[in-house]
């Protein structure tokens, strides 16, 4: 299964929930790549932290090679790096993919990464792809490239309006070049359940016929230092009220 995890917006968690749903993934021992395509490199940076600097290829080359007519062309594999957890591999971003983009786009490669996920989704299980909080080149071609799709969502009225516009626009992706695309659903994040704002939010989202997830994400300042020591919740503290969250989310995805 490939999934994308996109919004738009910044700041929803977009890289905390993919690369704790990965890890979840690994450590229940499925094969699992994370790719990070984002040019800020959160998820590379959180699962590999300081050591992100010296991993080579990354991301970076992987797009700038596809500019050239290169006859020896690195197969997709070299570009697929071990992380410190069992059974979790990871594409490595790099601060250079935002220099690709506009070229990128000019010689119309929006469709590389979808035969790249086709090859290596024969040697993985599941495939996370996290991806900048834009509707560029890079989230273009992960949708084109990906299954499903997962939409983060913080619960306040900004996040609302602009969750109409990503739905369009992954329905313009589904029309145009994946009919296979599936928004399976809005995972909702930093989660108050005894504020009034964010259960209302939710219930009318619901209303409109909006695929919300059951389980929610909620605000915990344990992420912080998840982040900080590069291990997801599952290997930070797995009896933690977040990390239980992160595993009935991932075992939602399974029966969905």
């Amino acid at each position: 299964m490939k999934r994308v995890i996109f919004n738009q917006k910044g700041g929803v968690g977009k890289s905390t929930i993919a690369v704790n749903l990965a890890a979840i993934a690994a450590h229940q021992g499925k094969r699992t790549l994370l790719i990070d395509i984002d040019p800020q490199c959160n998820s590379s940076r959180y699962v590999l932290g300081a050591a992100t600097t010296d991993v080579a290829p990354t991301l970076g080359a992987y797009f700038d090679q596809m500019l050239s007519f290169s006859m020896f062309a690195r197969p997709a594999g070299e570009y697929v790096h071990q992380t410190p957890f069992e059974n979790l591999s990871i594409m490595v971003a790099h601060p250079e993919l935002g220099d690709l983009q506009s070229k990128l786009e000019s010689r119309h490669k929006i469709y590389k990464l979808r035969d790249t996920l086709n090859e290596l989704s024969k040697e993985y299980d599941e495939i996370f792809v996290d991806t900048p909080p834009a509707y560029n080149f890079f989230t273009q071609s992960a949708l084109i490239a990906a299954d499903r799709c997962l939409i983060p969502f913080d619960c306040d009225d900004f996040s609302r309006q602009a969750l109409y516009t990503l739905i369009n626009n992954v329905k313009e992706i589904k029309a145009d070049h994946n009919a296979n695309l599936e928004i399976e659903g809005i995972v909702v994040n930093q989660f108050q359940p005894r504020a009034l704002l964010p259960q209302r939010l939710v219930d009318e989202l619901k209303g409109e016929g909006l695929p919300v997830f059951d389980n929610k994400l909620s605000s915990s300042i344990r992420i912080r230092e998840s982040h900080e020591r590069n291990l997801p919740m599952i290997h930070l503290d797995r009896s933690h009220k977040l990390s239980q969250e992160f595993i009935a989310l991932y075992d939602e995805l399974q029966a969905s």
